[in-house]
């Protein structure tokens, strides 16, 4: 009998991890590392809830794998068990990329590559450290192997990533519209013409989904208060880059210390070794640690915005369907800069942003949702579906949104 390590998940309950390649891969320290790095970044300053990680998510996605696996083999598709622990294991592994703060950060410490990349280069270096026993799951994830299906139950528009952080996020938010009905879509799943589709008969399921994503995006992931601790953090990052540029002596954590005085690129990552190792040792630790010391620093701008993120004094907000006058933004970056008695030139940089949001339900130009119906035919859910038109799925909601110190 296969030995397993059991977690209890608040969302799924108990999950089986059987000793092996599966365990292997979630004790190594580059998964570890996930345990501090939250998973929804700064929502925690609207949801004090939201305090979950990446890594109990990559194991819910874990846990969602699994079952869809089982499901798909009950109606007779065709995996190995090889190809099962090898899809289980990209799953585990799809996250290990993000840098702290997952999402927020992504081009602010590190440029010209994307989390999605360093995952691969990690995925390759666990494959050297486990002997080359992920080599199948790094062909998954790649989208390289024959199986297709396999690398859309990792990465598509009905991925199991999907299906976990709206469930997960609903939970821990306590916004309870993106509790969807992941164990019914999953039973729904099935293969054609080695593309996954969803029987129509959980047609419903795939509407609440949809509604559910839209939701969740402008509750929790594009909440206005989120984006205005967001644009903090960026712009204290920004500002601690251009002092160290400038040749002032910042604390930071060695990991920090790399990726702020010098300017890290994709390049680097492939020139340099010890860049990859150096990443791994970064976290939202970090970050917090260097933001409590710089909240006491002389830089007026610096210290503001680190002491705003540590004692929650965040940036107004206003939020309209069209743009902010050019004077309206003028006007409030001119006191900004007299209140702080800092040039206007930095109040406009540092202190005020105005940026566009969108999002839409569905795209239909990335990858579809196929609704399969019982004579074999095939139709996308956008031309499926009987409650929600085309029109409705595709419209995308744009919002213009305005970050600015509070006078």
């Amino acid at each position: 009998m296969t030995k397993v390590k059991i977690i209890n998940d608040p969302v799924f309950g108990f999950i089986n991890i059987p000793k092996g390649l599966l365990y292997d891969v979630l004790t190594h320290p580059v998964l570890q590392r996930l345990s501090r790095i939250r998973q929804l970044g700064l929502s925690s300053f609207v949801y004090p809830g939201a305090q979950h990680t990446r890594l109990q998510h990559s194991v819910g996605t874990y846990y969602l794998m699994c079952e869809a696996i089982a499901s798909l083999r009950a109606k007779g598709v065709a995996i190995s068990d090889d190809e099962a622990e090898a899809v289980e294991a990209a799953i585990l592994m799809h996250d290990i990329g993000h840098g702290p703060f997952s999402h927020v950060l992504e081009h602010t410490l590190v440029h010209g590559i994307s989390h999605e990349d360093i995952s691969l280069l990690l995925m390759e270096r666990m494959n050297a450290d486990l002997g080359g026993r992920l080599s199948l799951a790094i062909s998954i994830y790649r989208d390289e192997y024959d199986m297709r299906f396999l690398h859309q139950l990792v990465s598509s528009q009905l991925d199991m990533d999907r299906l976990d952080y709206l469930r997960r996020d609903s939970f821990f938010t306590g916004v309870t519209e993106g509790n969807i009905g992941s164990a019914r879509i999953i039973k729904m799943l099935n293969v054609l013409d080695d593309h996954l589709v969803v029987e129509k008969k959980g047609i419903y399921s795939i509407e609440n989904f949809l509604t559910a994503r839209r939701l969740m995006y402008w509750q929790v992931y594009l909440h206005k208060t989120s984006v205005a601790a967001e644009k903090m953090l960026i712009n204290v990052l920004s500002r601690a880059f251009w002092l160290a540029a400038q040749g002032e002596e910042l604390f930071c954590s060695p990991a920090l210390r790399y990726f702020l005085y010098d300017r890290i690129t994709g390049d680097t990552f492939a020139v340099h070794p010890d860049c990859l190792d150096t990443f791994v040792q970064l976290d939202d630790n970090d970050i917090w640690c260097a933001l409590k010391v710089w909240a006491g620093h002389p830089d007026v701008i610096l210290s503001t915005l680190a002491r705003g993120l540590v004692d929650r004094r965040l940036f107004k907000v206003e939020i309209d369907v069209e743009p902010f006058p050019s004077d309206y933004t003028a006007s409030l970056t001119h006191r900004i800069a007299d209140a702080l008695h800092i040039p206007v030139a930095d109040a406009a940089r540092y202190m005020l942003n105005h940026t566009m949001l969108q999002k839409d339900m569905y795209s239909a130009s990335d990858d579809t949702i196929g609704i399969l119906y019982p004579d074999g035919t095939v139709r996308d859910i956008a031309q499926a579906s009987d409650m929600l038109n085309v029109s409705l799925l595709e419209k995308k909601v744009r919002k213009h949104i305005l970050c600015y110190y509070r006078l």
